[in-house]
């Protein structure tokens, strides 16, 4: 897959978020009066925008669910942020692919203000062009707007040249949305058949699979 400008999620591609995000959700689950002990159990909420997933799989409504959202946030900034792990050889892949005369960016539903915080802390910032993510509004949350917020920004319009790489089904239809191509990776929290089914161009199971393939 020869592609100039590549685009990377960051939550279950770049690193394993898992007990930040988890304890996140737990914590703003305890105001609303439900105990979650088990954090296997809200692994669902690892790449999906918070507050789909807060009405899909608690019930919330819209309100409460924007609400769950002030309240997971309180303590992922402080806590949650750093309670996360690059997954072992993403730095070195980066780099070859810089070697390489690839242009890397990142597409997250994650708020931008997050993304380029936890890029930051694990020394990746420097590999990308740009950090792109979405907004703490949740208006720019959906994969296809902030994959389209990335390209504008970046002024890149040859769409052949473009390919999302991500973990989730919300990956692959976010790219199939804009019209690029995208690679569906196994490391992560979606499964082979959610990314099959998505309709994920290529699918690579480890991230030197990835590496290879790009």
């Amino acid at each position: 897959m020869e592609k100039e400008y590549l685009l990377f999620d960051l939550d279950g591609t770049l690193t394993d978020p898992k007990e930040g995000i988890t304890k996140s959700v737990q914590y703003a689950l305890r105001a609303f009066g439900i105990q979650v002990e088990d954090l296997d159990e809200l692994c669902c909420f690892i790449g999906p925008p918070l507050k789909g997933s807060f009405m899909e799989y608690f019930g919330f409504s819209e309100e409460d669910a924007r609400k769950a959202i002030d309240i997971y946030r309180e303590y992922f900034s402080s806590r949650g942020l750093y309670e996360n792990k690059a997954y072992e050889g993403v730095k070195e892949v980066l780099q070859s692919l810089l070697n390489a005369g690839k242009k890397l960016y990142v597409a997250s539903s994650k708020p931008e203000v997050f993304v380029k915080k936890i890029l930051n802390y694990f020394g990746l910032d420097s590999c990308f062009e740009f950090m792109g993510g979405a907004d703490l509004e949740e208006i720019r949350v959906q994969k296809a707007d902030v994959i389209r917020y990335v390209l504008e920004q970046n002024k890149i319009t040859d769409l052949n040249k473009v390919v999302m790489i991500g973990d989730r089904k919300h990956d692959i239809l976010g790219a199939k949305e804009i019209g690029i191509a995208s690679v569906g990776v196994l490391y992560g929290y979606g499964s082979r058949q959610e990314l099959e089914d998505a309709g994920a161009d290529v699918i690579a199971e480890t991230i030197f699979d990835l590496q290879n393939l790009l």
